[in-house]
């Protein structure tokens, strides 16, 4: 979905209104990626040595900027779809 799409079909309104929703119920590939960081965080924690930095679910979730070309399209893909288009 390009922006130009999405200003010419959605009203002020409504896209505010998707923003608080995504405020309260997030959903795309980050949320996606959330669970499997939060259990990837949990045993990467169990295995850490002893006086070292905890890891955060965060760490786990990877970024389109770290991503290569292949990857970058599929999160783009990904984003693509969880927003219906």
């Amino acid at each position: 979905m390009s922006v130009d799409y999405l200003l010419a079909t959605f009203s002020s309104r409504e896209l505010t209104e998707w923003m608080i929703f995504y405020e309260t119920e997030p959903f795309g590939y980050e949320i996606e990626m959330l669970g499997h960081a939060i259990v990837a965080s949990t045993i990467a924690n169990l295995a850490r040595k002893k006086g070292t930095k905890a890891f955060k679910p965060e760490d786990f979730i990877p970024k389109p900027q770290d991503l290569g070309l292949r990857e970058t399209l599929n999160y783009v893909s990904r984003l693509t779809e969880s927003m219906g288009d």
